[in-house]
């Protein structure tokens, strides 16, 4: 996978990702965007379902300090992504990043104690500055649904897309539509459907998860990456403890001819630089990456 030429402690330079944590325990991935030597660096945190310090801790592993964080974008609220100490960090004296919340999710914002001054809703758009924004569509996910992005950042050499996509019931036109052709594409690949089926969860939770407003299978997944079409690297996320494991999804996106980084629970990818025009530079299909420890126990 090629990246731009990395900053001093905090990426390459350009739009790049790096998934902290990505599982049913905490999703929490970083974007960080700079336009290049001497311009100012912006840090967005996709969701926060890891604790304020250890949170901070992976930023700073990275060359992040957690005052350099300009918003949290919640793709939804469940405890999986936002965890229940954000409400207490966001105070005065604490982390000064905004709090970017759907509006269909300001009620249960409020009942969470996430509303401050800080927090402020989006619909169909959502703007970090004049050079990074991002297009949404919602999708069903339980009883609120979940948000989905199309981040944009505008830089000397153009325009570099990625998309960003967790906990979908089920993929809709609108979201292949608004997605199509970003130059990294990172999408849940939550679980095997045999390996679910054949499991001892109850049959209530089989068919929430497996229902049209749960999550992804593995199938699921790469039909939509296929229909999604990202010219650079794909990014699985969320995936199943006990009824997926890093083989079986990749496979599921084996042929695909991009590079494949799979997300851990437990230990972060690297950063992954989304290129504008990544196919048509010709640089090859590295092997799939997984994170040195994928899983412990399964859950």
């Amino acid at each position: 996978m090629t990246a731009h030429a990395t900053t001093a402690g905090g990426g390459p330079f350009g739009l790049s990702l790096c998934v902290l944590a990505s599982g049913s325990s905490g999703n929490c991935s970083v974007l960080v965007w700079r336009a290049g030597p001497g311009s100012p660096r912006r840090v967005v945190l996709l969701d926060a379902g890891l604790s304020p310090r250890r949170t901070a801790s992976l930023l700073a592993d990275r060359g992040i300090r957690a005052d350099e964080v300009d918003d949290i974008v919640f793709t939804h609220l469940d405890t999986d992504h936002c965890h229940p100490g954000w409400g207490h960090a966001i105070r005065p004296g604490g982390w000064r990043t905004r709090f970017r919340v759907h509006k269909r999710h300001l009620g249960r914002a409020e009942r969470m104690g996430l509303l401050f001054r800080h927090t402020e809703p989006f619909g169909d758009d959502l703007r970090v500055d004049d050079a990074l924004s991002a297009r949404i569509c919602t999708l069903a996910h339980d009883s609120l649904g979940v948000a989905a992005f199309r981040f944009e950042a505008q830089g000397p050499e153009g325009r570099t897309h990625l998309g960003y996509a967790t906990d979908l019931g089920y993929v809709t036109k609108e979201l292949t539509a608004m997605l199509a052709g970003v130059d990294v594409l990172a999408i849940e690949s939550n679980y095997c459907a045999r390996m679910q089926i054949e499991s001892d969860r109850p049959e209530f939770l089989k068919r929430r998860i497996m229902g049209g407003s749960g999550h992804l299978s593995n199938a699921e997944s790469a039909d939509a990456a296929g229909e999604i079409g990202p010219t650079g690297s794909l990014v699985l996320l969320h995936l199943s403890r006990q009824c997926n494991t890093p083989e079986r999804a990749a496979a599921a996106h084996a042929g695909a001819g991009r590079p494949v980084v799979v997300s851990s629970q437990h230990e972060p990818t690297g950063w992954i630089a989304a290129r504008a025009g990544a196919a048509a530079a010709g640089s090859g299909v590295e092997p799939v990456r997984f994170p040195r420890s994928l899983f412990g126990a399964h859950a």
